[in-house]
This record gives C-alpha cells, structure tokens and sequence, in this order.
C-alpha cells in the first residue's frame, strides 16, 4: 500500500560516517521502493574527513534517485538540511538522520498519523508513550534534561524536538527555512518553533530508536553542549523579538483603524 500518493524527498545528513553509509542508504531504498512511492534519497556529507562522499557517489552510481551532496567543510546539521531541501523536490520531506538508528521501516506509521490528523509537521518523539526506545541512560538524562528547558523557553506543544526522524509539507520548509538562522544541534528547535507560531499543525508520532553508537554520550561533547545552549539561546531572543514585532504590528494596525474611524 502506498504510504504517500505523491512524492518524497528523505534528507539524511551525515558526518564521518563512511564505514556504514552505503548499506544505510541502500536500506533506505529498499524500504521506499517497498512502499511503492516515488521517492529521492538526498544524502548531505556536512563536511566529513572519511570517505562517506565517496561511499555516497558510488550509491547514487548503483542506486537510481540517490543524490549526494558535498560540502567542503563541516557546518552543522541545520545547514546541511538547508542544502539539501535547496536540491530536493518532493511533496513531503523527511529529515532522517544517517546511521540508522531511526529505522524508515516504521514511517508507515508516521505518514499514517500524519494523513489521520491532517498534520503539515510530524515529529518523531522519544518521549511519546507508545515509543520503543533503547539508548544509554546517561544521553537519556541529557535528552530530558534539555526537553524540559526548551519546554520552559518556547512552550512548544511538543515533549521532544530532537529526535531525527522528522517529516515536513513542502510548503512549511518553504516559508519557515529563510527565518532560520542556526546552523548546528539546536536548528531543530528554531524550525519547529517558527512553523508552531505561523499555524501549522505539528503533531507527535512514536519511534522505536535502538542507539548503536559505542560512546557512552554519543557524538556530543561538552564544547557541542556548550554551542547548543548558545545557539538555544540565540533562537529565544530571536523568537521573542519577532513576537514583539508582530504584537507592536497589530496593536499599531487596530490603533490606525479606531483612529479612522472618528469618535
């Protein structure tokens, strides 16, 4: 059954992570080609010092809509998506992160919940109840810690923003993308935030996520800590100052409209 009758971009960004990439994105083909939808594979190497280009170009040689992108040097995972939405052109993208730990054979269900709640934004969250998760318990005390600041700071009607299986209507990455100014770790979160306040539907599915990473945090360090709460940082001011410009907009709007109207 076709999971989506139009078609779709997956957008997977990847940093060193040759030694696996071919057979990921392989993967990635074999579960779309399953579901019978017209689909490109969008594989973004953010800058890697390993041969994940390379392994990239050889999968879009065997692999018909498999497009590697190149940039020279490391950026960050925001920019990347951004390069790799300027070269996609499907109706629906998904943001899927490379290694696979978010596996695409449970998108049926995503893009299910998706049609049922006349969603514009799905987001794949580790803390929704029907999700499976098997990751260390030290990067789950960091995941939650940092889910109940951001919830504090921007009252998302979300309990996870993080988590690298997300998918987007087109026209949502169209209008929010050029208000998005992080490039790095915390570029989920000013995303998210600017389509939540411009009215699109954003709504929570459940992932099964089985971490396979050796290292006890995962990739992120404390320097990459320190960035996203910056970043984090940065995004609140940003989101706060447009909410001011627009409230200062509307109330000059209905003071110019009694004005006109004589008393």
């Amino acid at each position: 059954m076709k999971l989506f009758k139009g078609k779709i971009s997956v957008i997977m960004p990847a940093y060193n992570e040759g030694h696996h990439i071919y057979q990921n994105i392989k993967e990635t083909h074999r579960v779309f080609k399953k579901s019978k939808c017209g689909f490109e594979v969008i594989l973004v190497d953010d800058g890697s010092v390993d041969d994940t280009y390379a392994e990239a170009e050889k999968a879009a040689r065997d692999l018909s809509g498999t497009i590697p992108v190149n940039i020279a040097r490391n950026r960050g995972k925001g920019n990347a998506l951004k390069e790799g939405f300027l070269r996609s052109t499907g109706d629906l993208i998904l943001f899927l992160d490379a290694d696979l730990d978010l596996h695409p054979e449970q998108l049926s269900s995503v893009f299910r919940i998706m049609r049922d709640e006349k969603a514009d934004v799905i987001v794949g969250s580790k803390y929704h109840p029907q999700s499976d998760i098997h990751y260390p318990f030290s990067r789950k005390v960091l995941s939650k810690t940092y889910a109940s600041i951001l919830k504090v700071l921007f009252d998302l009607p979300l309990r996870d923003t993080q988590t690298g299986m997300k998918v987007f209507r087109r026209e949502v990455l169209d209008e929010v993308f050029p208000l998005v100014m992080c490039k790095g770790f915390a570029f989920d979160i000013e995303l998210l935030t600017n389509a939540h306040n411009m009215g699109y539907k954003v709504v929570e599915a459940p992932v099964t996520l089985h971490n396979r990473r050796e290292m006890q945090w995962g990739r992120i360090t404390v320097k990459d800590m320190y960035r996203m709460w910056l970043d984090t940082m940065g995004i609140y001011y940003r989101v706060n100052r447009n909410q001011r410009k627009k409230a200062r907009a509307e109330a000059n709007r209905l003071k110019s409209k009694r004005g006109y109207g004589g008393i």
